[in-house]
This record gives C-alpha cells, sequence and structure tokens, in this order.
C-alpha cells in the first residue's frame, strides 16, 4: 500500500542517522528518490557522498506519488529519450530488486472517449513508434479484452506494454541501502540555511540547520519542488514551481483493473499553463489491493488543505471509466506537490552562473520514472565522462536570457 504519512518508510526499516561531516566531496540535498538514486550511484562510485534531508527519505513528493515509470505520457523528445533510457535501468534493476520494490510490468492503457481523441492519439502512437515505444492501437472491441470492467461506449486507445509501476517509499528505501552499504553519510533533519564561499578558492560550504559542511568538489540540489528555495540559499537561482496534485485510495478491491488506465486528456493536463486545477481520471491497481485515482494539477503554492471539489472531480472521472467503482469506499485521499519547470522539461545540469552547483529537478509527476536516468546522467556530468543521453536539453542555461533577448521558457 502506498504511503501518504510523508517521510515514513516502510515499517520494519531501520534507518543509519549519521551526524553531519565538517566536509565531504559531494552534497546532495534533498532525499526523494532522484537525491537518493544521485547519492547511491555517486558512493558506489567511490565519492565522499553526504545526502541531506531536512526531514528524511521520502519525506516530500516521493509519499504522495503513484510510483509511475511511463513512457506513455512521454511526447518524442529529449524527456521520452531520458524515460526510455531510464526504463532499461529500472528492468535492470529490477533483477536484484524487483520484490523489494514491488516493480509491475503492468502496461499502460490510455483512452480516447470519441474520435476525435482516437485520431490525436493515433498520431501520438506512431510518433512514438518512430522514437522506439511499443505502442498498439486498440480498438472499442479489445478495450474491454484488456479490461473487463472498463465502461462501454469509448471509442478506442493504445496499449504501452513498457508502463511499469513501483512502491515509490520501497524504491527510496532500497536506494538509501545501497547508498548507506557504500559508505555514504545520510543526515537527516538537516534544513539548508545558506552558503559559504570563499573568494580566493571559489570553494563553497553549506550551512544547515545542524551546522556547516565544507564541500570538496560539487553540491546537488536535488531538493524536488523546494529547489527554487534551495537555489536561492546557495546563491543562485531556478524557475521551480510547486504544482499540487490530489491522489484517492480505495479499499482492496480484487480483480477490477489490470494495468495502468487513463483517459487522453491526461496528457494535456501535464502541458497546461492555465492557472486553474486541470483533472483527468487516472486509475491503477496496486499490489495491496488498493486502487489509486488520479488525477490533478494545479498552481497554489504549498497549499496542504484538501480540496474537496476537486476530490469528487477525480472519483467522478473514475467511475465514468469503471462504474464498479461508485460501489468501493473512499480510505483516503492525500496531495503532494510536483517540481515543474516552465517548459516541462526537468532540469539536470550545472548551474549556468555556478560551477559548484549541479541541479537535478523539475521532473514534476515524472519523477520516479525518470530517477534512474537522471542519476546516471548526474554521475556522468559529475565524472566528466560521456553521459549515455545527451544532457543539452536539460540543462540550466536554458533559462539564462542573453543581452537584448527575452527570456525563454
Amino acid at each position: 500500500m502506498l504511503a501518504d504519512s510523508g517521510g515514513a518508510l516502510p515499517a520494519g526499516y531501520r534507518l543509519r542517522r549519521d551526524e553531519l561531516p565538517s566536509s565531504a566531496d559531494i552534497v546532495v540535498i534533498g532525499a526523494g528518490l532522484i537525491g537518493v538514486t544521485i547519492a547511491a550511484r555517486l558512493a558506489a562510485a567511490g565519492r565522499d557522498v553526504c545526502l541531506l534531508d531536512r526531514v528524511g527519505p521520502a519525506a516530500g513528493a516521493s509519499s504522495a506519488c503513484e510510483g509511475n515509470v511511463l513512457l506513455s505520457d512521454k511526447l518524442p523528445g529529449p524527456e521520452l529519450d531520458l524515460a526510455l533510457r531510464s526504463l532499461a535501468l529500472w528492468r535492470a534493476a529490477s533483477e536484484r530488486v524487483a520484490s523489494a520494490i514491488e516493480l509491475e510490468h503492468k502496461g499502460g492503457l490510455v483512452l480516447a472517449r470519441d474520435a476525435g481523441e482516437l485520431e490525436s492519439l493515433r498520431l501520438v502512437a506512431v510518433r512514438q513508434r518512430g522514437a522506439g515505444v511499443e505502442v498498439h492501437d486498440v480498438g472499442p472491441e479489445e478495450l474491454r479484452e484488456l479490461e473487463p470492467e472498463l465502461a462501454e461506449g469509448l471509442a478506442g486507445g493504445a496499449f504501452y506494454p513498457g508502463d511499469c509501476q513501483v512502491q515509490p517509499m520501497y524504491a527510496v528505501a532500497a536506494r538509501v541501502n545501497d547508498f548507506l552499504e557504500a559508505a555514504g553519510r545520510l543526515v537527516t533533519h538537516a534544513e539548508v540555511t545558506g552558503c559559504e564561499r570563499r573568494r580566493s578558492s571559489g570553494a563553497v560550504s553549506v550551512v544547515t540547520s545542524r551546522g556547516t559542511v565544507a564541500v570538496g568538489s560539487f553540491v546537488v540540489n536535488a531538493a524536488g519542488p523546494w529547489s527554487a528555495e534551495v537555489a536561492k540559499r546557495l546563491d543562485t537561482s531556478l524557475p521551480v514551481t510547486p504544482r499540487r496534485g490530489h491522489v484517492l485510495v480505495t479499499e482492496p478491491v480484487v480483480d477490477l483493473i489490470r494495468h495502468k488506465v487513463y483517459e487522453a486528456s491526461y496528457l494535456g493536463t501535464i502541458h497546461a499553463t492555465t492557472a486553474d486545477v486541470s483533472t483527468s481520471a487516472v486509475v491503477e491497481s496496486t499490489k495491496a489491493g488498493t486502487v489509486l485515482l488520479g488525477s490533478s494539477r494545479e498552481f497554489v503554492g504549498f497549499d496542504r488543505v484538501i480540496d474537496r471539489h476537486v476530490v469528487a472531480a477525480i472519483a467522478a472521472g473514475a467511475i465514468r471509466l469503471f462504474p464498479r467503482l461508485s460501489r468501493v469506499r473512499l480510505l483516503r485521499a492525500y496531495l503532494g506537490f510536483r517540481p515543474a519547470t516552465p517548459d516541462r522539461l526537468p532540469i539536470i545540469g550545472f548551474d549556468a552562473a555556478d560551477g559548484t552547483v549541479l541541479h537535478a529537478t523539475g521532473h514534476e509527476g515524472a519523477g520516479i520514472g525518470l530517477a534512474e536516468a537522471t542519476g546516471e546522467l548526474v554521475e556522468a556530468l559529475v565524472g566528466g565522462t560521456v553521459p549515455v543521453v545527451d544532457p543539452t536539453p536539460f540543462s540550466p542555461a536554458r533559462f539564462t536570457v542573453a543581452p537584448g533577448s527575452s527570456a525563454r521558457g
């Protein structure tokens, strides 16, 4: 069952809490899945790494999401390239920790309500196939073969066998274990409050609520939706904004939903720029038997009050797809904040103004799925090796403003 309490790792997990060291070669800020994956890879490569978090592992977005590892919601381009690489790495990891992280190769089914949506979905699928994604067109008759409980009257859809789901809290715990086994140092309840720079050398120390740690090489900002504030405290800037999302959890249900199922309109909500709330029906089950219902996206800062109107809209959308859900009890609703960027692409790379700071953030709702490839990319950038995926489209420099030009994104 997915946790929604924030910062609570799986029952029975014993977390070693280190004291803040006086120095470290690399400091990683943020112990969500992005941060712990980066820290684990760097520590395994022999780097002296200190991982900081103001609360603890999985205290933010990683504990308030659905654990998706998706190709279906990525349009051809840099993000899809990163997602394809990440999926390959997740599959490789599954040979070692599949049961521990509850990795399910369930596949994703995207639904079109009418002929217009179906035509648009088919065009997207053609482009995705050209980029290397396995996707199958599904007619209205085949929909109910894939999902017998689906409502009638849908125009068709597209099926993506590669779509997966993990239990994100377990994935974080597995990566924390990897990090600690590689002699990494995890310091919890250490909020970054600022930095100190030595003008003669350009070296930096990170100031936290638990003291100061001198940095030998790099600081990695992996603070998710709080990355903009962390960047500010590191004397730089980053255009990352929290985007709130609600998730509903039902009581356990037997044999209701087989795949991740969502409406084609979900793709539009990802790229919506309006400040108004946007919702689209997303439905999937977990290994615990509960059903997760989404989704919503809205820019309301860090407002933590659950909106009953959004909850009602999500529930209605799910029932529209699976009428049987109208007879299933809702156990709870929770919300999380996704790190959004102006162009909806992640930010991965060295700060445009400070070469000692590297950012790994802005994945919005795709952070779980893109974590593995992000960790690999950061490791390559830090080590000065050639990355598997071109880092250029993700560079923070794309948001800098050249003299006489207008801002991008």
